[in-house]
């Protein structure tokens, strides 16, 4: 106990105490603001027109009608491009071909070419569904026409041009938004890098200033010292998200209260896995280095930017060992999607088992250290005073 109290004395005067929810804070803040209004909208188009005609002016039209697309440029003939998409003043080239109404009016099937710079493929969501819905919807209604022409009522031609329709429904996160994917991880980022560098530098902390073993050699007395992180950090963690939610819309469903039991066993095991990193790190310098080993991979393979179904099973089992992995997980199957804190059992099992293999580590640790600064086997008498009664 007297650990966890000097613990909590250091941490109370120490930058981290600040830091933790200054940082993260203006991360959700920020970043927050930043993609609170995440749809893209408006993309710079540009057109080629080679028919100059009445219906592919009003092609052009609906195309910068769409909520997705504004076209900024319409050209009279064929050009390179690569020069119309040179400096990111369009992002797509629409190719209107000759003789496109006449050929529509013939009934002769005609290829509308589009070209899009996928060096950011992010950008052309909204375009490659807009211009769908668009080709779509002409050749509908230009095949409902030629059928009702020929006689036929208005609901069997469209029955015949269009039997089947789908109806789709995104869940959980039906605007996209990257409050909940993107700037929720980069808050995670800092929470991770600020407390696993605090956490880590414990030890060496303790060792430079001789305290080491001050309190007795028990495990328990470096494991309690983890207590103040864990607590900082879950509190840092539960008021960043409640900015995000006021500030960025992002979705949380599940009772706060409930939330805050995974969120504290994935700070103790964080809190634990920087003791650990920071545990044999000869001064305090060493110990940011040696956070970059879980800082990038838990940024790179826990679904923070990209699904962690996109890399192969063996990077998916490594991220197995990361806490952030768990709590990603967590956020997104309690918070998201309102589900019960005992169906996500798994996730909570995980992060006990990395507590337990961590906490046995450095336990194995201290007691060999332990061991080279206090031999078992000491001489019960000074050989020195035996020479001397002789």
């Amino acid at each position: 106990m007297k650990s966890l109290i000097d613990e909590w004395k250091y941490v109370s005067g120490s930058k981290y105490s600040r830091l933790i929810f200054i940082g993260p804070l203006i991360a959700a803040l920020f970043f927050g603001l930043m993609f609170s209004h995440n749809q893209i909208s408006e993309s710079p188009v540009v057109v080629i027109d080679e028919d100059h005609s009445s219906y592919s002016r009003q092609l052009i039209s609906k195309i910068n009608a769409s909520q997705y697309m504004n076209v900024t440029n319409v050209y009279s003939s064929r050009m390179n491009p690569e020069i119309l998409l040179a400096n990111e003043r369009a992002v797509a080239v629409i190719m209107l071909p000759n003789e496109l109404e006449l050929r529509q009016q013939q009934g002769i099937s005609t290829n509308i070419g589009i070209l899009m710079d996928n060096a950011m493929p992010s950008g052309l969501t909204g375009i490659r569904t807009a211009i769908q819905e668009i080709v779509q919807t002409e050749n509908m209604t230009f095949s409902m026409t030629r059928l009702v022409q020929k006689g036929m009522d208005a609901e069997t031609a469209k029955g015949i041009v269009s039997p089947l329709s789908l109806q789709q429904r995104m869940l959980f996160n039906p605007t996209t938004s990257y409050v909940g994917f993107m700037v929720l991880g980069f808050v995670n980022i800092v929470v991770l890098m600020i407390t696993t560098s605090a956490a880590g530098s414990i030890v060496p902390r303790l060792r430079r200033e001789g305290k080491l073993f001050a309190n007795g050699r028990s495990p328990l007395q470096l494991w309690i010292r983890s207590v103040p992180y864990a607590v900082l950090t879950t509190l840092s963690l539960f008021l960043s998200y409640g900015l995000l939610k006021q500030v960025g819309g992002m979705r949380f469903e599940v009772e706060p209260y409930l939330f805050i039991v995974p969120l504290v066993v994935y700070s103790m095991a964080l809190s634990l896995m920087g003791l650990l990193i920071g545990y044999s790190a000869k001064d305090l310098s060493k110990v940011n280095l040696r956070t970059n080993f879980v800082l990038y991979p838990s940024f790179l393979a826990t679904g923070i930017q990209l699904t962690p179904l996109a890399f192969p099973e063996p990077f998916q089992i490594i991220a197995w060992a990361l806490p952030m992995n768990w709590l990603n997980r967590l956020i997104r199957g309690m918070a998201f999607r309102d589900g019960a804190l005992t169906a996500y059992g798994q996730e909570l099992g995980a992060l006990l088992i990395i507590i337990g293999v961590v906490s046995l580590l450095i336990g194995l640790l201290l007691l060999r250290e332990a061991g080279k600064d206090y031999p078992s086997r000491q001489p019960l008498v000074n050989p020195d005073v035996l020479q001397s009664s002789g």
